[in-house]
């Protein structure tokens, strides 16, 4: 798939590239009509001068420009909004997680993030599953879906490198799904301002071989009380 990261790090995901390449279209959309107001500004400033002698005059408005500069922006706007729409279903409806995607359970609370894995019978809320502060280790070749709760106030999970943040919601439960294109470690922020300590609410992503994240959790296993 074509990169369209020429103006940040390629993204690592697979829903990464349509995120940019809706993202620079909008960026050349308002790119357009930012240069074409200037430009315009400047002209009026010129051609209506304060002149010696000078006397302003009456312009009658016009209906036809009025709709004309009305639909246009419209039409624009509602169209990124469908395009926009069918991404976020994409990421953010739950008929559209696979089928073989892992599931982990995100917890925020101040100041950190609290992953819970499934153990080896690949089942949450079972025996075998152990929670690991402020680190997300996910298999390459799988996707991984999310269920996100926050303790106390409204934080914000993200991923530069995948192109996602979703805000986590005290009382709400909130889900995205993703599928790493590469393997790696990426950082995870909290993008929202959640209190003193915001900036310490730090993470990491990293993506495994199939092999290496079976070593990881066989790890994590033996170290869990």
């Amino acid at each position: 798939m074509q990169n369209w990261s020429w103006l940040m790090d390629e993204s690592a995901s697979t829903i990464g590239p349509q995120i940019d390449r809706l993202y620079y279209v909008i960026l050349v959309i308002t790119g357009i009509v930012f240069v074409a107001t200037e430009l315009t500004l400047l002209w009026f400033i010129f051609k209506y001068r304060h002149r010696e002698g000078r006397k302003a005059e009456y312009i009658q408005g016009s209906a036809k420009a009025e709709i004309v500069w009305t639909t246009v922006p419209a039409i624009i706007v509602i169209a990124i909004a469908l395009a926009s729409a069918g991404l976020w279903d994409e990421i953010k409806d739950p008929d559209n997680v696979p089928d073989n995607a892992m599931t982990v359970i995100l917890t925020a609370k101040q100041f950190e993030w609290n992953l819970t894995y499934p153990g080896p019978d690949d089942e949450l809320n079972t025996e075998d599953d152990f929670t690991v502060r402020n680190r997300l280790d996910i298999p390459l070749d799988r996707p991984t879906k999310l269920e996100m709760y926050s303790e106390d106030v409204i934080h914000s999970f993200y991923i530069p490198d995948f192109r996602l943040k979703q805000d986590v919601v005290p009382g709400m439960e909130l889900m995205m799904w993703f599928q790493p294109t590469r393997t790696g470690e990426f950082p995870i922020g909290c993008a929202e301002l959640c209190g003193i300590g915001h900036t310490r609410m730090r993470g990491t992503l990293t993506v495994h071989t199939p092999s290496e994240y079976q070593t990881w959790m066989n790890e994590q296993l033996q170290a869990q009380p």
